[in-house]
């Protein structure tokens, strides 16, 4: 079997010009090539069977570009996802015409965003932008608000929760989307609420729902200074108090499992000015436990407790509340794959003692 001499005859020349990426549309049999001019696009006639003829297309294409008909190998899906590929092949790999090569250069460390932009005119899905927009180098890049805009307009068709989180905790990275957009998607977290998660990642102290600060929140002023004492007055202020509103919303009606878990990484992270030394708990009693000792035995906190009286509450539930995390949730969650009501009621025992601590944050 070989490519019929027009299609060879095509291909050489595409590949003797400058060339940025390779795509190859395998329900209509075409191949199309980026280059500096614009987008060209070979119409394929099979001597043989389409997917016969596809792989000697790309045997053409690799041949050209890594002296060897072998290809890129396709199945080591792992190393590829592990970003594994060298930086100075890239460019290379996005010539293979091959979808596990663009992926490979998606998750490689060394993406930049003139690669980013060719790899998404490659293959542009969801998964990419996502892990093309974790870098840096890419998410301020002009392709950054591209990426940006598709994720926003693909979250209503996202099924995996996961990528719900990620896909908001990215958009809202600066520069990407402006105010109204930011806006719209805050508001669809009313009937969704994971996507309340992403902006509890990105932008913690920043949230579009604003609430009122604590009633004691201009006793605070007294706690001193320090990085506990100036989490507590965070806290206790409309920034902390919109934080832990949303949290709540959130904690109360989850969807999953993956949920929980972004949800409790998102609180820790927030809340680690104020977390205790050492491993996180995996028991709520035993953090409980902690959380009202830490008071009497850390001088930071004793000092604090000291010179606000009626803050002690309010410093005792913080302290249990920097104690959560993965790892809280983490045995419940090895023992069972429920989600809606039924994972609920498993995590009521863990998720009621938070919500007790909330509301003694919040003034209630």
């Amino acid at each position: 079997m070989e490519l019929s001499a027009e299609d060879a005859l095509r291909l050489n020349v595409m590949l003797a010009n400058e060339l940025h990426a390779v795509r190859i549309d395998e329900s209509s049999m075409t191949v199309y090539g980026l280059s500096p001019a614009g987008e060209t696009a070979i119409r394929l006639n099979p001597t043989c069977r389409d997917e016969q003829y596809i792989r000697l297309v790309k045997e053409t294409l690799s041949s050209h570009v890594l002296g060897s008909p072998g290809g890129y190998p396709v199945y080591l899906k792992r190393w590829t996802r592990m970003g594994q590929a060298r930086d100075t092949s890239l460019e290379k790999l996005l010539l293979l015409g091959e979808p596990e090569a663009v992926v490979a250069v998606v998750h490689a460390p060394g993406l930049t965003g003139e690669i980013a932009r060719r790899a998404w005119w490659a293959m542009p899905t969801s998964d990419n932008a996502r892990r093309m927009l974790a870098r840096e180098a890419v998410a301020r890049s002009e392709i950054a608000p591209t990426l940006a805009e598709f994720l926003i307009e693909f979250l209503p068709f996202e099924e995996s929760h996961q990528a719900m989180i990620e896909s908001v905790r990215l958009v809202l990275q600066p520069g990407l989307i402006d105010q109204d957009t930011r806006d719209k998607l805050w508001a669809k977290g009313r009937h969704k609420n994971t996507y309340y998660v992403g902006f509890l990642h990105t932008t913690p102290d920043e949230l579009p729902e604003r609430q009122p600060p604590h009633p004691l929140h201009k006793a605070a002023a007294a706690l001193g200074e320090g990085p506990q004492a100036d989490f507590l007055r965070k806290l206790l202020d409309v920034p902390g108090q919109s934080f832990l509103h949303t949290a709540e919303i959130v904690l109360k009606k989850p969807n999953n499992q993956d949920v929980v878990v972004e949800l409790m990484e998102a609180i820790r992270n927030w809340s680690a000015p104020l977390a205790a030394d050492g491993p996180r708990l995996q028991d709520i009693d035993a953090l409980r436990a902690q959380a009202s000792g830490r008071v009497g035995q850390e001088p930071a906190l004793a000092a604090m407790a000291s010179a606000v009286p009626e803050l002690v509450p309010v410093i005792e539930a913080a302290c249990l509340v920097s104690g959560v995390g993965e790892r809280l949730v983490a045995p419940v969650f090895a023992r069972t794959d429920a989600i809606g009501s039924v994972m609920r009621r498993k995590l009521a025992h863990i998720t009621e003692p938070i919500v007790e601590a909330f509301g003694v944050l919040r003034g209630r």
